[in-house]
Formats: C-alpha cells, sequence, structure tokens
C-alpha cells in the first residue's frame, strides 16, 4: 500500500481511482464495512482504491481544545487498512486552510484533479467542506457534474436487538468507562494502547512484579482506572501481561500511567514501541494501606490474568 501525506505527494499521472474519505479513527467495524464496499468497488472496476483520512482530527482545528481520544495512531491505521486491501492512505493535514474549503472546491481539487475519482464512497451521515456544509446529497450532486458515483454506506451493527450504530464515538464511550470487551466487539479486536516503554520508579521490580511504563502519546484513548488482562505486542510478539491503568493511590500517585506486567519474561524493553492489547476488565483501582495487601492483590491479578488468556 502506498502512503502519501498531503495532495502534493499524490504521484504525478495518477489515473482514476475508487475514493473513501472520513477521518476513520479506530477503523472499527462500521469503518470496515465501508472500506470493504470500497475495495470491492474499486476491484470490480479494475482500479486502485484510495482512502483519505485526516490529521489532526478535524474538530481540533475547528474547535481548538476538543480533540477526541484518539482510538489509533496513524501507522497503526494505515496498517489496518492495508490489511483491508487498500490500495493508497492518504493523509490531508487538516489546516485552517483546508477548513475553509468549500464542499465544491473539496470535490473538485481532492477528488476530481488529485484523485481523478470514478467513485466516492462515504458513510450515509458524511459531511465534509467549510462549516460540514456537504453532504451525501451534495456530493452526489458533485459526482453528476464532475463524473464519479457517489454511494453513502450505512454503518450499522448486525445485532437486530442492539441497534448500535458503530462509531468512533461509541467505542470511545465503551474504552472510557473501561468496558473494553464491548469496545473490542465494535472494533472487531481488543483495543491498544501504543506508546514508548519509559523509566518509572521501579515500585513494581522491588515488590517482585517488574512492569513495563508506557509513555503514550497526547489524546490516546486510555481506559477507565483499573487492572486489566492484555497482551504486550512488541515486534511480532504478543505476550500476556497484566495491565495496570491508574494514578498508583497506594504510593499517592496523581499522574496516569499504563504499566504492564509481562508474564513469565524478563527483558529490558526501554525505549522500544510497544503496544497493549487490552482483553478483560479484571478490577477497578483500589488504595492499599500495606504492602502485603498490595501484593497480594497483584498476584491475584495475575492469577486471573492466566485465566482469562489461557496461559
Amino acid at each position: 500500500m502506498q502512503r502519501w501525506r498531503g495532495l502534493d505527494a499524490v504521484p504525478s499521472g495518477w489515473g482514476r481511482s475508487v475514493v473513501t474519505v472520513g477521518v476513520f479513527d479506530g477503523v472499527h467495524r462500521g469503518h470496515q464495512q465501508l472500506i470493504g464496499a470500497a475495495v470491492a468497488a474499486g476491484r470490480a472496476r479494475g482500479l486502485p482504491t484510495v482512502l483519505i483520512t485526516f490529521d489532526p482530527h478535524p474538530a481540533e482545528v475547528v474547535r481548538p481544545g476538543s480533540h477526541p481520544a484518539r482510538l489509533t495512531s496513524l501507522p497503526r491505521r494505515a496498517d489496518l487498512v492495508a490489511e483491508l486491501g487498500v490500495d493508497a492512505f492518504l493523509v490531508l493535514p487538516f489546516t485552517a486552510e483546508l477548513a475553509r474549503m468549500t464542499p465544491a472546491e473539496f470535490a473538485h481539487e481532492v477528488l476530481v484533479e488529485r484523485l481523478h475519482a470514478a467513485a466516492v464512497l462515504v458513510g450515509r451521515n458524511f459531511t465534509f467542506g467549510h462549516r460540514a456544509a456537504g453532504n451525501v446529497a451534495m456530493l452526489t450532486e458533485f459526482g453528476g457534474r464532475f463524473g464519479f458515483t457517489v454511494e453513502g454506506v450505512e454503518l450499522t451493527t448486525d445485532n437486530a436487538r442492539d441497534h448500535i450504530t458503530f462509531s468512533s464515538t461509541y467505542v470511545r464511550a465503551c474504552i472510557d468507562a473501561g468496558d473494553v470487551e464491548a469496545a473490542a466487539a465494535a472494533l472487531g479486536r481488543p483495543h491498544r494502547v501504543e506508546g514508548v516503554v519509559v523509566h518509572g520508579y521501579r515500585r513494581g521490580r522491588e515488590l517482585g512484579f517488574p512492569t513495563a511504563n508506557i509513555a503514550s502519546p497526547p489524546y490516546t484513548a486510555l481506559p477507565a482506572d483499573g487492572v486489566y488482562a492484555g497482551r504486550f505486542v512488541i515486534g511480532g510478539r504478543h505476550l500476556p501481561a497484566a495491565v495496570s491503568v491508574g494514578s498508583n493511590p497506594t504510593f499517592s500517585g496523581t499522574v496516569r500511567t499504563v504499566e504492564a506486567y509481562v508474564l513469565d519474561v524478563d527483558e529490558d524493553f526501554y525505549g522500544h514501541e510497544v503496544g497493549v492489547d487490552l482483553i478483560a476488565r479484571l478490577r477497578g483501582q483500589e488504595r492499599y494501606d500495606d504492602l502485603g495487601a498490595l501484593v497480594a492483590a497483584i498476584e491475584n491479578d495475575v492469577a486471573r490474568t492466566r485465566i482469562v488468556l489461557g496461559v
């Protein structure tokens, strides 16, 4: 899959293509439906599929300070859509200038002039252009004028009982509540927290449970404070781990951290880019009056993690 940042990165002489547009944060099951439809349309026409996403999140530019919690980093997002068969991943820097672009300008300059769209597939509630003035109906009108077809795809659950619309907002709400299992059901995979392993206070090692302290980028979607069964992802390995999210109240901590105790492995992970896949919440965050009680709780967390992960 080709990866481009900015319209100038689109190769000169790029031919016709099938395009899908959205933030695609999370690449959840609704996004997967849309992307799958775009890839299928591209293959049926013998054309490459281009996915357009934005960085930073448009909300941060339109309403500074309102950046929603990020479900996936751009590299992770690119990897996920590549697995779905997308041919080109185009990141448009969302600037004040781009935010001022009218719907007609966006359709002509981005979809027609640069990507030569033959078909555009978007979510049914898709909006675009200055003040989100454009919608699927308007895009369809532009398609008739500029020579591309438009399809609005419904992003809904296949569970008729729940009537849940797949959305990044819904996934964020699940994660914020600590319901990582519901988040995984909507994502089609466990939610992953990514970051770099940094030095901490080494309290875990002193207690007999050395942890990898993960410094995640700003806006990362972190789950509710508590202890989780998860998998520590480094390189191609997915290692079982008990994961603590919170401020370490037993030690009067004030900063939220993510710490992973990797089971049955004693390695130096410092400085490595890693991920933590959150599988199940074991309990909420608690404060203990003495270290003995804390150690007993950690031992129980590790035992439950083994049961949940089957290791």
